[in-house]
């Protein structure tokens, strides 16, 4: 393990000069990272040492924190063979990991022999699913284009909107994240991301997303607050005219869920103005909050991505849907991805909506998100340390803090309560330094719902009583 702790180290070291953001998860350098590796059985420790030589090193990935030997529904196994809840997934895990009908899908389509269609054709498996997806989304949103990410998806959404309006600027949220791609990460709004790459896509301005528990006005009435969040977009829109996009989730990461009012006051301003509504629901859509798409709760975006889950779980893909009044670029190329008509992506994307719809994930995620989260704000009146609790569907966020009047985020307690989790087989993600996000496969149960409850009451009781 010599090795092994001195890649720790040298790392620390690094972290030292410059921490790493938060803001996207849980870092791989900390005392409690270093406690977890240490308790894993020798096996595992061998691959992990093995992975951290290969791979470029990052602070949220390489060195990893365990290795996987399966993963089936909403479950991980680990080398060891214990099994954990994953409520994070990468957003992918919406039909469940493994899911059987969509790898006989892909089976299926690798013995017809079309796992590939070069540019210029298409095919059956592509066709469907557009079809498919047109017909799911809210109406209004007519056409699709696919790519293999979310960045790519992001990048053809920007493309489009500053084609077709002839403006250039966009506007975003800061904390936000849509991709690692120069434009995606000049729109996302964290600096972990840009940090060190020089001048970016110029052009992109960023406000304050509205978040009613931590809003620095310390108001509490919903309409002031976001009155204040949507003045930061007018005084930009009176400041810059020639802007051509607004982007952001309809729900955050995090997540924070705004307003109704809040958004159709921001459809208006773009309605208004000739500005694109770019909707970000790489993570949020397919019935991730309780509805198709996280814009059903709000309004139609022209421009809607997808991805992450769109690939089945097995397989990455993502997309954009927009209106047929923006089907006039036949005069550039927005898109021109390889695998932008992939067959074999199309058949295990149609067959993760189809499981979804045919068993009612999406009314599961409504209804078991209301059970976790009754049950969360249950124990937020037992441990002070929870000072908020907030969701839509099986896109949930607890919030801890030092002290509910000042709302100082716990930062190490949260990171504790998550290995503590971990050891009993709930794998949760920390985001922003103290949020427990968690976000399972839709086809969870209710019993799963009470297992993450009774660990995270165990877990909050271990760190509380500390």
């Amino acid at each position: 393990m010599t090795f092994r702790w001195a890649i720790f180290g040298i790392i620390k070291a690094i972290y030292m000069r410059t921490p790493p953001s938060k803001e996207q998860g849980d870092i791989n350098s900390t005392d409690e990272r270093r406690k977890y590796i240490e308790s894993l059985d020798a096996e595992t420790r061998h691959w992990l040492e093995e992975d951290a030589k290969y791979f470029l090193h990052q602070a949220l990935s390489t060195p990893v924190m365990n290795v996987l030997s399966r993963t089936e529904g909403p479950y991980i196994y680990d080398l060891a063979g214990k099994k954990y809840l994953d409520l994070h997934g990468n957003g992918v895990h919406n039909a469940g990991f493994s899911n059987p009908d969509v790898a006989a899908a892909v089976i299926a389509q690798l013995n017809e022999q079309l796992a590939f269609t070069p540019r210029r054709y298409t095919n059956l498996p592509a066709i469907r699913l557009a079809k498919r997806l047109i017909a799911l989304s809210p109406q209004g949103l007519d056409r699709v284009l696919f790519c293999p990410g979310g960045s790519e998806a992001i990048e053809m959404a920007l493309a489009i909107a500053k084609q077709i309006t002839g403006k250039w600027k966009t506007l975003s949220y800061w904390d936000s994240y849509h991709g690692n791609g120069f434009q995606a990460a000049s729109v996302g709004g964290e600096e972990h991301f840009t940090t060190g790459l020089g001048p970016m896509v110029p052009g992109a301005f960023h406000v304050e997303f509205p978040n009613y528990y931590r809003n620095p006005w310390g108001l509490t009435n919903e309409t002031e607050i976001d009155e204040l969040h949507l003045r930061q977009i007018r005084v930009i829109l009176q400041r810059h005219p020639d802007l051509a996009a607004i982007l952001g989730e309809p729900i955050s990461a995090t997540p924070v869920v705004p307003s109704a009012y809040y958004w159709n006051q921001v459809r208006e301003l773009c309605d208004r103005q000739g500005i694109f509504l770019i909707f970000d629901e790489i993570i949020e859509g397919f019935g991730r909050t309780g509805k198709w798409f996280a814009c059903e709760h709000y309004v139609v975006p022209d421009v809607l991505v997808l991805g992450k889950s769109l690939g089945g779980g097995v397989v990455p893909f993502a997309g954009i849907l927009t209106a047929e009044k923006y089907n006039v670029l036949q005069h550039r190329s927005v898109g021109h991805f390889t695998h932008e008509k992939n067959p074999l992506c199309s058949a295990a994307g149609l067959a993760g909506i189809d499981y979804i719809d045919k068993y009612g994930l999406v009314e599961n995620s409504a209804n078991l998100g209301e059970y976790l989260m009754q049950g969360l704000r249950e124990l937020q009146l037992r441990f002070p340390i929870i000072g908020n609790v907030a969701g839509k569907g099986l896109h949930i966020g607890v919030d801890l803090v030092k002290d509910r009047g000042t709302k100082e985020r716990a930062v190490a307690e949260a990171e504790r309560v998550m290995y503590h989790c971990l050891e009993q087989g709930i794998a949760l993600k920390v985001i922003e330094g103290n949020v427990l996000t968690m976000r399972p496969a839709l086809c969870i149960t209710r019993d799963d719902c009470d297992w993450i409850l009774d660990a995270l009451g165990k877990a909050l009781t271990e760190v509380f009583e500390d």
